[in-house]
């Protein structure tokens, strides 16, 4: 058999060269007879590139330049992080690299395209890549390691696959997936792969994260006590967040979603909270408007924002959700508190889906791959809170998902909630009713509970979800009988109250020691002979009432985050008195 070999030259070789070449072919590969196929190339500038099979060797200038480029990136990258920005040392680093670099005539592993379309392309030749590794395509476009066969490898791409035809040839780099992370992405709209989109130049990273991590160990781990509030009254109130939690919003489409998302976002303003925003598959106007909520209410100096929109290829909204993560690591380890929303897994779950299809992968359940689970619980077990010895941070994921006409018991909704640490259900007929946020209170739980509640609203608190019960199954006994006690009387206005106290307009979160005022005056029953449709700008008034004359309440709850029986008889006593002036 005769092997087929290329040269690329930019100087045509001699007779005698070319014999010398023939000569090293048939010695590294042990054919008797190799045929060299000679092409020009004049972009390598000087010498030559020698591929055969699944080898290429470069002597060419071109790619003596690339090595002392990726030399010199690669020293940068790894010491980053431990310089100051002193240049001179910066300079002392480049220049004891450049002494130490040795032009080679390296060998790399290269493969040829077989198919392309819809963002995948499979590669022959490519013998020893592994999973998650970046390879590149002659046309500059990248691409990830997806599917590792027998003989041949499935590749997802990062870009357009307008360029990249059958025979096109793609070279190994060696490195997994990554993003690069910084303090200077705050307030930026990037993409899946870190690039900014948002207009307003280049990002300055100080490093670069693999978008696949190792999740923290046990040992790393801290319990989750400290409490990430999201202003939202029914929520912090029965069923609390805590900072290294992973709590799923899940619900029908239009049923406010990501609007608690955004009202816990706009409450970490002033708390040294760290948001980063998921965006998957979301429509790019979606987007437009959310960003400007976040910049209207000074939200976006500590948010960032990474999308991949609805027209963006699969393989880039399969990445996101992790680019994210490694953006929230990198914070996080540097001892900081990060909120991290994914928006939402459903279309996550649906583009690794057409990813796993395109790549003829077995689809097993309901159409998804089997692997579907894994795919989103090494996503959200990276959220944790550290030990002090493994950075101190934390990340607190608000994971969301979309449900078809309530069915929690689908593939999907059952995965995530069996990775996560409760669930906050929204419902379409609470929403439509006028209750929002639509929070069911008997499907919605948080596994922490009052670990992740400050002293004060865990006392505060404590009957609010009984008598929610207790009213809900009066109200349904009750709504044919018109002769009832003054006891039912009195629970049903005071559940009445409670309901309305509940629905909060969006982008208004309220402070812990507005939660813990309201509660308290709706507990000692000061809310049930309010008329319903008065009741939100009589809670509205006595806030405003006990700032302005009792601000020492608000001074004391704030300070000691607990709730004493005097602090408790005073919110009492002002809001009497409010009621008399009133």
């Amino acid at each position: 058999m005769i092997m087929e070999a290329e040269l690329l030259y930019v100087t045509k070789p001699s007779d005698s060269q070319l014999a010398g070449i023939k000569k090293f072919l048939v010695k590294e590969t042990g054919e008797s007879e190799v045929n060299v196929n000679l092409i020009e190339d004049a972009s390598l500038k000087s010498g030559f590139i020698l591929r055969i099979g699944a080898k290429e060797y470069d002597w060419s200038e071109k790619g003596r330049i690339a090595q002392l480029t990726n030399r010199i990136n690669d020293v940068v990258t790894k010491t980053g992080q431990d310089l100051d920005l002193e240049s001179k040392n910066i300079v002392s680093i480049l220049r004891a690299s450049i002494e130490e670099f040795e032009l080679e005539a390296k060998t790399r592993e290269i493969g040829t395209v077989t198919f392309v379309g819809d963002g995948i392309v499979t590669v022959e030749g490519i013998n020893h890549s592994c999973y998650g590794e970046i390879v590149i395509f002659d046309c500059g476009v990248k691409g990830m390691v997806q599917d590792v066969r027998r003989d041949e490898i499935g590749i997802i791409l990062f870009g357009r696959d307008t360029e990249i035809y059958e025979g096109s040839h793609v070279v190994r780099t060696g490195k997994m997936a990554g993003t690069p992370v910084g303090d200077a992405f705050l307030g930026r709209i990037i993409d899946a792969l870190g690039a900014p989109i948002d207009g307003e130049g280049e990002i300055e990273a100080e490093g670069y994260r693999p978008i696949e991590n190792p999740a923290p160990g046990i040992v790393d781990r801290l319990s989750v006590a400290v409490p990430m509030e999201t202003g939202i009254l029914s929520i912090d109130s029965m069923f609390p967040i805590g900072r290294g939690q992973r709590e799923l919003i899940i619900g029908d489409r239009q049923t406010g979603k990501t609007s608690i998302a955004m009202d816990t976002i706009l409450n970490q303003k002033g708390k040294d909270v760290v948001c980063i925003y998921v965006a998957i598959g979301q429509k790019a106007s979606t987007i437009a408007k959310l960003v400007n909520t976040l910049k209207k209410n000074d939200a976006m100096d500590y948010t960032i924002i990474v999308t991949a929109t609805a027209s963006d290829p699969a393989p880039l909204q399969y990445i996101a959700p992790y680019s994210g993560t490694a953006l929230a690591e990198y914070f996080m380890y540097q001892g900081k508190d990060v909120l991290i929303i994914y928006d939402d897994l459903s279309k996550h779950a649906v583009a690794y889906r057409a990813i796993s299809l395109l790549l003829e992968r077995s689809p097993g359940r309901e159409a998804y791959p089997g692997d579907v689970f894994y795919l989103h619980s090494r996503l959200l077990e990276r959220s944790s809170r550290l030990t002090p010895e493994a950075g101190g941070g934390s990340i607190t994921a608000l994971p969301i998902i979309e449900t078809q006409a309530g069915d929690v018991s689908a593939y999907i909704p059952t995965n995530v909630i069996s990775i996560t640490d409760g669930q906050i259900y929204l419902e379409s007929e609470l929403f439509n009713a006028g209750q929002r946020p639509a929070v069911n209170v008997g499907l919605s739980v948080s596994r922490v509970g009052g670990a992740a509640q400050t002293k004060a609203m865990k006392k505060a608190a404590g009957s609010v979800r009984i008598d929610l019960a207790q009213y809900r199954e009066m109200e349904v006994f009750t709504q044919f009988s018109s002769d009832l006690d003054d006891n039912t009387k009195k629970q049903l206005a005071h559940g009445r109250a409670l309901m309305e106290l509940l629905k909060q307009p969006l982008g208004n979160p309220f402070s812990m020691a507005e939660q813990v005022i309201t509660l308290v005056a709706a507990n000692a029953h000061l809310f049930s002979d309010v008329p319903i449709p008065e009741i939100k700008k009589f809670r509205i008034d006595l806030l405003k009432y006990i700032e302005q004359e009792h601000i020492e309440i608000i001074g004391e709850l704030e300070a000691s985050k607990d709730l004493t029986d005097e602090t408790r008889e005073a919110i009492v006593k002002a809001c009497e008195e409010f009621k008399t002036q009133r």
